[in-house]
């Protein structure tokens, strides 16, 4: 890890801070340093804000560190993200009350020219005045176009005071942070699916080390040197090319790939990301309020979905008993429970869900049925109007010989029922001028037609 100059930085002092709201380090530095310093912390990923006289960026495991080597501990930052906005904002304002004040200056100053012009007499070609009468004209136009500009300055400070507090004032919205959340679980996702592939891989390697057959033992190592499997490749494609190069014998790149998953399981930084993401996301379900506690049915759909959304690996769940039995081929998530197997009751499980923040989705509502019955008329919702189509009677193949895109279903008007729609295939007109049509399909299953306001039976009602 990079760290600075300690004779240049010997008499400064450092102070670390970071901001669950906006996941930034920042570090504030009592003194300036060398410029080789200055360059080791823009290497590191860090930028300076010259107002707030700090520099600061994104966490992450390294960044924590250069942080912790310099300052000796992290605090939470005081300043709130809103507080830094309405100081921004007030920063703002300011410049565009400067640039008004330049440009009502410019502005009376090209009046107080203009105003010698129209009081004296024209400019006198050829004349000693002449060359002071060009200058002071161009005076008079530069001094307008720099009012003009300083007046247009004027609303975009505005504008972008305006944006940082809405910015400020978005980042705290309950869409946008439940939008910050999904991110936030993709990201624990990705980290988790690198350990999984590395539990995954150990636990082939493992397999194939404990062949007694040389034969087969070859044969599986071959197989398996340069193959992928779901998640990735089962060994890395540097070793594979030192044992195709006969630079590894098959012991050797056996207990290389062991070697190497156990690495990637018991990495720290991965670890440290992990703990990262899942304290962002009590911080940022904290903000939203206490999680609900599902009262409904468990099921295996639910659990496995759940487990999914959190990072296993391919979990499957059955009923075993009075327990659910969850088992991945991989180890879950340390937030969830350190085996292939977690076996919990019905309520277990809604509480380890509710502990980590994971409300079960709502169950979408069943779209309308479509039922196929005869009518003379049917009142459908269409282009966001209310369309009356008269039925025809057609069969299953005359339906589908009809192109995909003139035909579809539709809710009718009462919304209790959809029907088939389409353009009628008897218009002589060309396919995309033919009227649209409801079709009562006579070869299918015929539905009794339900009372509705939608259904007319006849010609005369519909006119």
């Amino acid at each position: 890890m990079n760290t600075i100059n300690n004779s240049s930085a010997s008499s400064a002092s450092f102070t670390a801070t970071y901001s669950p709201e906006d996941n930034k380090l920042r570090l504030r530095i009592s003194e300036w340093l060398g410029d080789e310093d200055y360059k080791i912390i823009k290497e590191m990923g860090f930028h300076y804000a010259p107002i707030q006289e700090h520099v600061y960026a994104a966490w992450t495991p390294q960044r924590e560190d250069f942080c912790l080597g310099l300052a000796g501990f992290i605090t939470v930052e005081e300043i709130t993200l809103v507080e830094r906005a309405e100081a921004k904002a007030e920063r703002l304002d300011l410049l565009a009350l400067k640039r008004e004040d330049q440009g009502n200056y410019f502005q009376q100053a090209a009046n107080r020219l203009s105003a010698q012009f129209s009081e004296a007499q024209p400019i006198l070609i050829g004349h000693h005045s002449e060359r002071k009468a060009r200058r002071d004209q161009k005076r008079i136009e530069s001094l307008a176009d720099k009012a003009e500009q300083s007046f247009q300055a004027i609303d975009y400070w505005h504008y972008r005071a305006t944006g940082v507090e809405n910015h400020a004032n978005r980042k705290a919205n309950s869409g946008v942070r439940i939008r910050r959340i999904e991110t936030l679980l993709k990201d624990m996702r990705d980290v988790q699916k690198v350990l999984n592939h590395g539990h995954v891989c150990l636990s082939l390697w493992e397999k194939i080390d404990d062949i007694s057959e040389p034969e087969l033992k070859t044969k599986y190592v071959s197989n398996y040197a340069g193959a992928q499997i779901k998640g990735g490749e089962a060994c890395p494609w540097s070793f594979n090319r030192a044992f195709d190069a006969g630079e590894l014998s098959e012991q050797e790149l056996i207990d290389k790939v062991i070697d190497n998953c156990h690495k990637i399981i018991n990495s720290q930084v991965r670890a440290r990301w992990i703990n990262h993401i899942l304290n962002r996301l009590g911080y940022e379900r904290s903000e939203l309020g206490e999680v609900a506690r599902f009262n409904g049915d468990v099921s295996q759909t639910i659990l496995q979905a759940f487990l999914r959304t959190h990072g296993a690996h391919s979990p499957k769940v059955k009923k075993d008993g009075d327990q659910w039995k969850a088992v991945s081929t991989a180890r879950f998530p340390l937030h969830l429970g350190d085996d292939k197997t977690i076996s919990m009751s019905s309520d277990e499980w809604r509480d380890l869900m509710q502990s980590v923040g994971y409300e079960v989705p709502a169950t979408k509502p069943k779209a309308a049925p479509i039922l196929n019955f005869k009518a003379d008329f049917l009142k459908v919702r269409m282009w966001g109007k209310i369309k009356t189509f008269k039925q025809i009677e057609l069969k299953k193949a005359e339906h589908s010989g009809i192109y995909a895109d003139y035909r579809g279903v539709v809710l009718s008007e009462c919304g209790q029922f959809r029907v088939k729609v389409g353009k009628n295939p008897s218009d002589t007109e060309p396919s995309w001028k033919a009227e649209w049509v409801a079709f009562f399909i006579s070869d299918s299953k015929v539905h009794d037609a339900p009372e509705s306001i939608s259904i007319i039976m006849d010609e005369v009602e519909a006119a």
